[in-house]
């Protein structure tokens, strides 16, 4: 049922000066902003196109009222708490478990083009896997989820965040645990000038054209060709 299961949705308060600070000094802080801003609401459009539950986890900590201010004081809300990521991914999980969730998925803010079919495809995958994982294009991953049952607080340990091995060291552990882990297709963040020329193209003809990321993108375009 799907009161059981939870997406993880990990974002960043909508701070200028605070997000996208790759794209920010090619573009500048407000369009990376603005940039920002269409990321998560398209990929929170995405969720709920899909119809799985969705836990804003944000941060830093004290915004809240900020996020609820911006995105809706209906939806869920938690802050992440810890002094890595790996470590606030790892409490998320722990409390989603905590609370009676069986299965949970946790993805980023910097892929506003997945599309609904792979948060299906994610949960489904955890019927006959202990762990479910989508590699990212520069080293990284863009969903990672487990059952309550094969949860594993290991992978976030021990991990070099930010660096393009985080995917190759993340499956070893898994591996070395025993973890019967599906692969999702690969998947490309968008962090760079470079990822936005990609996500333009590989986007012209697909049902993303028409949201809010390429809408934003169609007035930033003569600044990034």
């Amino acid at each position: 049922m799907l009161h059981d299961q939870l997406i993880l949705l990990f974002v960043k308060a909508p701070q200028r000066g605070q997000v996208k600070s790759r794209l920010a000094a090619i573009l500048g802080q407000d369009s990376a902003l603005e940039l920002y801003r269409s990321f998560v609401l398209d990929i929170l459009i995405a969720i709920e196109t899909s119809g799985f539950p969705c836990r804003i986890c944000y941060h830093p900590p004290d915004s809240g009222e900020a996020l609820k201010d911006w995105l809706g004081d209906q939806r869920q809300y938690m802050p992440q708490e810890g002094n890595d990521i790996g470590e606030r991914m790892e409490k998320a999980f722990r409390r989603a478990f905590s609370e009676g969730i069986t299965r949970a998925v946790l993805i980023g803010s910097d892929i506003p083009d997945l599309p609904p079919a792979m948060f299906a495809r994610a949960f489904r995958s955890l019927d006959d896997h202990g762990a479910v994982i989508g590699p990212a294009l520069d080293g990284g991953y863009y969903l990672i989820g487990f059952n309550k049952d094969t949860f594993f607080p290991g992978v976030f340990s021990g991990i070099a965040w930010s660096t393009g091995d985080v995917f190759s060291r993340t499956m070893q552990t898994l591996d070395h645990a025993g973890q019967l882990v599906e692969q999702l297709p690969p998947w490309r963040d968008v962090d760079t000038v470079g990822d936005l020329k990609d996500l333009v193209v590989r986007n012209r003809n697909s049902g993303f054209s028409a949201g809010r990321t390429m809408n934003c993108l169609s007035f930033l375009m003569n600044r990034i060709v």
